[in-house]
């Protein structure tokens, strides 16, 4: 079986029951494998980046492995304005946000299904040099720290370093440890440029956080907010605090 989000989002939750945690979310128009079905639940797998978990059956339209082929396929568009609304053909409204994608979308139009949709605003469709990163990035500033978010209304730091690059037409991972196996590790911070990405462990050595390179030793990442810090050989100094808040591990260029 497949699926795709037709709701503005929606939460993936560790275990299948409405108090479990959320770990992710899936924004409209992404799509994805459905494991397995219960008469509530579905355990699911994101096309986008293979994360797993379960979503409410209420909250996704089935599609056809045909469909889901095509999407697989198919040039991908993303709303471009942090928040907007789409219309059906009966002038229903639904709100999606940042990164929602647009399947099938031709000339302000674009389909679920059966079903029609119109969107009037910014697309992001192209793969944007690698500046554009960080521009991206300051779209986000101030969006609450959110576990398992990642939209302009709350974000988690990888779900904010992979909606950027996504944005931007580049794919992540989905957890800062995942997104740490990705690209080419860099020997020196000198050598890092804007739009890099710097990652950071914890005291068991594990990664726990991902925050993207910007200009003259700055650092843009979600840490309470999406915020800017001071970057050095040491790791984040936070510029509220005057301390440093995360311990550098490596930074790696991605593109």
């Amino acid at each position: 079986m497949f699926g795709i989000c037709n709701l503005s989002i929606i939460p993936l939750r560790l275990e299948p029951s409405d108090t479990s945690e959320m770990v992710n979310q899936i924004i409209f128009g992404e799509h994805f494998y459905v494991l397995n079905r219960t008469k509530k639940w579905s355990k699911i797998k994101l096309a986008f980046d293979g994360y797993e978990g379960y979503v409410d059956n209420k909250q996704y339209e089935e599609i056809s492995e045909i469909t889901f082929n095509q999407l697989e396929n198919e040039h991908q568009f993303y709303a471009g304005e942090l928040i907007d609304f789409i219309s059906d053909k009966n002038n229903n409204l639904t709100t999606i946000p940042l990164g929602a994608r647009l399947p099938f979308y031709e000339k302000n139009t674009f389909t679920i299904n059966n079903n029609s949709y119109i969107y009037e605003g910014k697309i992001n469709s192209k793969q944007l040099p690698k500046n554009s990163i960080v521009e991206t990035a300051f779209q986000f500033l101030n969006t609450p720290y959110l576990w398992g978010g990642k939209t302009p209304f709350g974000i988690d730091c990888s779900g904010f370093t992979q909606t950027v690059y996504k944005l931007c037409g580049y794919s992540l991972l989905r957890d800062a440890k995942e997104q740490a196996t990705q690209g080419d590790v860099l020997s020196f911070i000198e050598e890092s440029e804007p739009g890099d990405l710097a990652f950071f462990d914890n005291e068991e050595g594990h990664i726990t956080h991902v925050g993207i390179v910007m200009n003259d030793y700055n650092i843009i990442h979600a840490h309470g907010k999406v915020r800017i810090d001071k970057l050095d050989h040491s790791g984040i100094y936070n510029t509220d605090t005057l301390k440093h808040s995360h311990k550098l591990r490596m930074i790696k260029k991605m593109i």
